[in-house]
């Protein structure tokens, strides 16, 4: 089933359109594009556990995606590229119970790195999500050898706080400026 023949699915994940980018919600037709992300050992090195997850695993992160948007009011989006329509990543929030606070997060396909997409998918995400979202402080969990993640949260603005373990690992909280 689509998104269109089921217009449940995403019930509240706004489309949020950048200059290159489109933040949309998660669709059942992204799960391949976005289970060959999180089977990357590399891209996948920092995030959780530190290494790839199965596509079971990958389905089981949107639906945490989807049903964000419908229980907080705000969560990850699905990063579309607009030129060719492919999925290239995913950059939003992040809040489960027990997390430190909301968290700006972002991941992208290897093939995509290096082009800009994550900072400007991450501050369109930022922006729209205290704009229109009322998103309030927001926090980003980076460990200290994920130097890209550390210099992106630089570039959007975030300084150092504190370090936690946190999923099994020495983590950085970074502080976005702003509520």
């Amino acid at each position: 089933m689509t998104e269109a023949a089921n217009p449940a699915l995403s019930p509240s994940a706004p489309r949020v359109d950048t200059p290159r980018l489109c933040l949309r919600g998660f669709r059942p037709d992204d799960l391949d594009a976005y289970a060959a992300m999180c089977a990357d050992a590399e891209v996948m090195r920092h995030i959780g556990a530190g290494g790839p997850v199965g596509r079971d695993n990958a389905w089981r992160q949107m639906a945490i995606f989807i049903g964000s948007w419908a229980l907080l009011g705000y969560g990850m989006w699905a990063i579309e590229e607009r030129a060719s329509g492919r999925l290239v990543g995913r950059a939003g929030f992040l809040h489960p119970p027990d997390w430190p606070d909301c968290e700006l997060g972002w991941l992208f396909g290897r093939e995509f790195w290096g082009r800009g997409y994550a900072l400007e998918a991450a501050g369109a995400a930022r922006d729209h999500g205290r704009r229109a979202l009322g998103v309030g402080r927001l926090i980003s969990l980076i460990r200290p050898a994920n130097e890209r993640s550390l210099r992106l949260a630089e570039r959007l603005g975030a300084v150092p706080g504190e370090r936690i373990d946190f999923l099994g690992g020495d983590t950085w909280v970074y502080v976005h400026p702003g509520r």
